[in-house]
């Protein structure tokens, strides 16, 4: 999703630069004319409110209940139903006046009701902006409604917490971000305060943290650089209050049928009028028969029939969880040749999930989609051996929980250290009872975490999960069949992982160590850790995708796939969902579109 960039003011009130992301940190707060450990005074803060107003998108107007109801009759189609409903009326014909008046008010009401639904959409966009924020104010950190906050504010953010406007990023701590709701990609984006080229697109300004967002891990302090209407989310907010109501082919179609279906009732009329007058009929007989033959001329059946088609057309669209706003909406999907539509949360899961292991003894594969519901175990893993203390270490070198309500298991935590608790659970492995007495958490730079651990035995183990390279530059030897470690064969690692990757799977390395270390760091580790094996995830395809997919080409409609994802890992997915053949054709990136 592209969305335009974000806007800031400077400290005077006029605009200033929308590039953020490409100045130094110094830079940006001296346009912004605040203090990184200071903050803004509260005067200069209400100074700038009333600059910038409250930090909030606009309600959007409302239409009335009444008023909405008579715009299910603002339709061509209904126009020609009023027209001939009237006209029977007056010539007697209560059984046809009836009908048409009931097809009008079912039409409206089944237009009424469908818009009732989909109108909750702006509010819910408006409820996703609206939190709390740490800020300081006057070198004192306070807790603040997100509507209060104006640029300049420095925030602070911490994992759990929702951003509350556009931050420039200023101080990090292992920073990671699921802005999934701006760019659709499950995957947490780990952020840091370096300066980027001015020309990088929104997805990838990881020194910016975006309004409407969650923090997943790490902390940050940041500046704000845009509230309101002028963050990304405002600019979303923006695009979805301005849609227009497009005419569909079969509005298009009526609109003209209508107007010289009434430009020729009319002629006709006026012509048998005339022509009766000048032969010597009565003007109240020469009336009737022109007001008969316009009402014949009416075709009340047509719009009656069209109506009622649709009207089934919207109910079993309904039946399936697709809620249609306007009947003739019904008809344009018959005209549909092209689908673009989201990968992420709509083609896949929107769930990461370890579909296959790998270790120097062998892979595993935990076929079919893991379910909630789904009963583990599902498969059998040699205790102690390579497999297990990869699925072990996997969850016990991690910061997520899984837990079981209600029949259900629930995951909370970073997506794929979620992942690999369920792929030990689906294995039965279970850490529960290993006692964590020291963690070092993943950082950006070394691409690993590491956690030591009491066994239930007694024995300490440390446990590494990250990178594959960077594993292996901490590695000795590698899991073999035997107590003692074999000689490490990182060629043969890396041969594996190249495989997975190119099937568009995220790896995972996992290492162990059950020798006494000085401490959890690079040089106390290196050379002890014993290479387990790598656990490779993706975000599965739903059942019916590929299903779905076949049944438009098959009905002559193109299906075009958009997702922030790698390109390889695109072209992974487009194969396994029948979009396209093989792994031949790449995919066409925003760069590309750009050109």
């Amino acid at each position: 999703m592209t969305a335009a960039p974000s806007h800031a003011v400077a400290p005077d009130g006029g605009p200033a630069r929308d590039d953020h992301h490409a100045l130094a940190v110094e830079d940006a707060v001296r346009l912004l004319g605040t203090d990184v450990d200071h903050g803004l005074t509260q005067a200069e803060s209400e100074r700038r409110t009333g600059v910038h107003g409250p930090n909030e998108l606009p309600a959007v107007r409302r239409t009335s209940t009444v008023r909405r109801l008579l715009q299910q009759l603002r339709h061509p189609l209904i126009y020609v139903l009023v027209v001939a409903g009237a006209v029977a009326g007056l010539l007697g014909e209560v059984v046809d006046a009836s009908v048409i008046v009931g097809v009008v008010v079912v039409n409206a009401l089944v237009g009424f009701v469908q818009e009732s639904r989909a109108e909750s959409a702006l509010d819910a966009l408006r409820e996703m902006a609206r939190t709390h924020a740490l800020v300081t104010r006057g070198g004192v950190r306070v807790q603040v409604a997100s509507e209060q906050l104006v640029p300049g504010d420095v925030v602070h953010v911490e994992a759990g917490d929702k951003v509350p406007a556009d931050l420039r990023l200023v101080l990090e701590q292992e920073l990671e971000a699921d802005e999934s709701v701006l760019t659709g990609e499950s995957l947490p984006v780990v952020k840091d305060d370096a300066v980027l080229p001015g020309r990088t697109p929104v997805a990838d300004r990881r020194n910016m943290a975006w309004s409407g967002t969650h923090v997943t891990s790490g902390a940050a302090t940041g500046i704000v650089v845009a509230t309101g209407t002028t963050t990304q989310l405002g600019e979303v907010h923006r695009l979805v209050s301005g849609v227009r109501v497009l005419s569909t082919p079969l509005t298009a179609k009526l609109a003209d049928l209508s107007l010289k279906l009434t430009g020729a009732i009319l002629v006709l009329a006026v012509v048998t009028f005339a022509i009766g007058m000048a032969r010597g009929a009565g003007v109240a007989q020469m009336l009737t028969a022109a007001v008969a033959l316009a009402v014949g001329m009416i075709p009340e059946g047509l719009p009656a029939a069209v109506s009622v088609t649709l009207a089934i057309g919207v109910s079993r669209m309904a039946q399936r969880r697709a809620i249609i706003r306007r009947l003739p909406v019904v008809e344009t999907l018959g005209s549909t040749t092209v689908v673009c539509t989201d990968k992420t949360g709509t083609l896949t899961e929107n769930r990461m999930t370890v579909v296959e292991l790998w270790t120097p003894l062998g892979t595993l594969a935990l076929d079919g989609p893991w379910t909630p519901t789904t009963a583990v175990p599902e498969v059998e893993v040699p205790d102690g051996g390579p497999l297990w203390w990869t699925l072990a270490a996997g969850a016990a070198c991690n910061d997520a929980h899984l837990d079981q309500q209600d029949g259900r298991w629930v995951t909370a935590g970073d997506p794929t250290e979620s992942a690999l608790l369920v792929s030990a659970a689906r294995a039965g492995v279970d850490t529960a009872l290993w006692a964590r007495e020291a963690t070092l958490a993943f950082s950006s730079d070394r691409q690993w975490m590491a956690t030591q651990h009491v066994l239930p035995d007694g024995r300490r183990a440390v446990l590494v999960k990250g990178a594959l390279e960077r594993v292996l530059e901490l590695c000795g030897g590698q899991s073999g069949s035997g107590a003692a470690p074999d000689p490490l064969r990182p060629d043969q690692a890396r041969a594996a992982a190249d495989e997975l990757g190119a099937r568009g799977l995220r790896v995972l390395a996992t290492a162990i160590c059950t020798e006494p270390v000085a401490d959890l760091s690079a040089s106390s580790l290196r050379g002890l850790l014993v290479l387990t094996g790598v656990q490779a995830m993706q975000d599965p395809p739903r059942p019916s995708a590929a299903s779905a997919v076949a049944a438009c080409r098959q009905a002559g409609v193109a299906v075009k796939m958009i997702t922030g994802d790698h390109p390889t890992t695109a072209v992974a997915i487009a194969v396994q969902l029948g979009l396209q053949a093989d792994a031949s054709t790449p995919a066409l990136t925003g760069a590309d579109l750009d050109a």
